[in-house]
């Protein structure tokens, strides 16, 4: 009984974070903890270990004070997210049994895409709904429809008596709409703003106006540059509807903002929470009721990160991504199908459905009330990224404000910086996608993205239209997706697939680390690499570049050593006996070796710093010359 009241009082010794660190550094035989820190694309320095010490003032409860903790005191427990998911379909007919379907197993808001061909017909709208408008919020993104379909719902609440019954969102962002076109209209504008006007006193308790980031997310922006957006968009909402006659009590209970969710899982929790603190030194700037302060956020995964190659990865990046958007504390939220980008089907939708359902039901979510409050790590995070995004929201001010930021092109330029630092960190493969620049699957059949016929909202009317610059909605993976297309249409027109040829020098286990390295450099790009026995006299080089007449480009591969003993007299020979094949090195030399190789005819040394995608692309030009030499021929 003693030793087991002992075992009960036994507590771990104190240890100081100075302690720590050098307990850390002699497992790190001779780094530094400081050279553990990263960057982020945001310049927030992320250390390898947060402490009491990096916390702040932290509200107790969520739903007081900033916000950052949740707009509701007992988070999801009274205030569930809703499960709203954006319904595509082909016809009306298919939308409506869509809504049934879903409903009956876990969709609850309604939630699809809206589209020109909606309202062809006077009805459709209400046939549509049936009674399930009195059941479930809406949760739409109007886009450049929202005048009529707030007209259309103003009917059915009037003939049938239900307007204050109609509740969620349906809004429009228009600044979001003139980044994405490329065009400013000063008319849709202020259509805009009349429907806001007529719609809150017909549809009391419905939001209407969207603060939609998805634009700017998809352009690549960080995520100090797509809050400092919200904010400024939301303040020249703000202003325009003042001006167009709206109290301010009546403008911000109207307001609901929009957030793509990334693939950085503590950075997308703390852009969340970042959000409500700045939205709520924004209304306490205008003075406006406390009640009125908390944010209201519709969350969607990202389009950004998601891949047409090896697509069931993407279900778990769309996990990952929902995760994030539950525990930073939304209202809605919505995960796309994991082949969304090549075209949904009925199982993937299923699928995207139950990830939000498997997150409340068995994950339990929908059970703890901010699960990230307190964390040092996400608190200081969450800091962190509210002072530099409030910094960025005043450069915007000092250019003008949003629309005039988009007007002379700053904005864009920004956005566009922050793209090609991520741009390039993923074609040099610093930052990995699985199955598209690292792990890809040669074998696989690449699908075809699907056809989007969007509508154009932002249309001339008389002279108010103004063109900008669009921010172009990308994703990551696109340059890659171009090498393996490049890839299959070679193999339609050769009969075989684009290959590189690797000479093997000595033994497997000389050349099989940069083997392997090869192979998978060369599988992002849908090439394959063709493998030489090991190569042991000159004959046996020049035999295995014989038996691959169709192959234009081959890669030493070896040791460093071996580069030295064989390696020069290999390629002297090759280049001699073959001298309208293309020679790559698989690895760095030094500096002072460098030159000999170039001028003994090496192309490129391909190592673990190369661009792969800058990389494939010249091997592709090479091939394409190949091709067209072989059909003059």
């Amino acid at each position: 009984m003693r030793s087991l009241d002992k075992i009960k009082n036994q507590s771990f010794p104190f240890m100081s974070t100075q302690e720590w660190k050098e307990k850390a550094e002699k497992s790190l035989k001779g780094r530094t903890v400081e050279s553990l820190q990263t960057a982020t694309y945001e310049e927030i320095i992320l250390k390898p270990l947060y402490s009491q010490g990096d916390e702040q003032a932290v509200p107790d409860y969520p739903g007081g004070s900033d916000f950052r903790r949740g707009i509701h005191p007992l988070g999801y427990l009274t205030n569930e997210w809703k499960v709203a998911q954006r319904l595509s379909y082909q016809t009306m007919d298919e939308l409506k049994e869509k809504l049934k379907q879903n409903f009956d197993k876990g969709q609850s808001a309604i939630s699809f895409e809206v589209s020109k061909s909606l309202f062809e017909e006077d009805d459709t709208l209400e046939t549509i709904l049936g009674e399930s408008y009195r059941q479930y919020p809406f949760s739409i993104n109007a886009m450049g429809l929202h005048s009529t379909l707030l007209a259309a719902l103003e009917t059915i609440g009037e003939k049938k008596g239900t307007s204050d019954t109609i509740c969620g969102y349906i809004g429009s962002d228009p600044v979001a709409l003139f980044a994405e076109e490329g065009r400013i209209s000063e008319e849709f504008l202020n259509d805009w703003m009349m429907t806001i006007v007529r719609s809150s006193v017909k549809l009391p308790n419905l939001r209407t106006i969207l603060i939609n980031t998805s634009p700017y997310h998809n352009g690549g922006a960080n995520a100090v540059q797509e809050l400092g957006v919200a904010l400024a968009e939301g303040i020249y909402y703000i202003e325009k509807l003042q001006e167009a006659g709206m109290e301010l009590e009546d403008i911000f209970p109207k307001m609901i903002f929009q957030f793509s969710i990334g693939g950085h899982f503590y950075m997308e929790m703390a852009k969340l929470r970042a959000a409500r603190i700045l939205w709520n030194r924004v209304a306490e700037v205008y003075g406006t009721n406390v009640k009125n302060r908390g944010m209201h956020i519709s969350a969607e995964t990202s389009r950004f990160t998601k891949t047409v190659q090896d697509p069931h990865v993407n279900l778990l990046r769309a996990g990952n991504e929902a995760f994030a958007a539950v525990i930073g504390g939304i209202q809605y939220l919505h995960v796309d199908p994991f082949n969304n980008l090549s075209g949904s089907t009925r199982a993937s939708e299923r699928i995207a459905r139950n990830t939000q359902l498997l997150l409340k039901e068995e994950a339990q979510l929908k059970q703890v009330i901010d699960p990230a409050g307190g964390s040092w790590y996400v608190e200081q995070l969450t800091n962190e990224l509210a002072e530099k995004s409030w910094g960025f929201f005043q450069q915007i001010e000092a250019h003008g404000g949003i629309v005039e930021g988009l007007k002379s092109n700053w904005l864009q330029k920004e956005i566009a910086a922050v793209y090609d630092k991520r741009n390039k960190d993923c074609q040099t493969r610093k930052q990995s996608m699985i199955g598209t620049n690292v792990y890809a699957n040669l074998d696989e059949s690449v699908p075809n993205l699907k056809s989007e016929n969007k509508d154009s909202y932002v249309q001339e009317k008389g002279n108010s239209l103004l063109k900008i610059c669009a921010i172009p909605q990308r994703r990551l993976s696109e340059p890659f997706e171009e090498l393996r297309n490049k890839a299959r249409n070679y193999e339609e027109a050769a009969g075989y697939k684009p290959s590189v040829g690797m000479i093997c020098l000595g033994e497997l286990k000389e050349y099989k680390a940069r083997l392997d390295f090869m192979k998978g450099f060369l599988a992002a790009g849908g090439v394959k690499a063709v493998e030489s026995d090991p190569i042991v006299s000159l004959e046996n080089t020049r035999s295995f570049v014989s038996s691959l007449p169709g192959t234009k480009c081959f890669c030493i591969c070896g040791t460093n050593e071996q580069y030295e003993t064989t390696g020069h007299e290999v390629l002297t020979s090759l280049r001699t006996e073959f001298p309208d094949r293309v020679f790559f090195l698989a690895g760095l030399p030094e500096k002072d070796k460098q030159s000999q190789w170039t001028a003994e005819g090496i192309k490129q040394f391909i190592h673990l710093k190369s661009n792969c995608y800058e990389t494939l692309d010249a091997i592709f030009k090479e091939l394409e010359v190949s091709t067209v030499e072989e059909t003059k021929a």
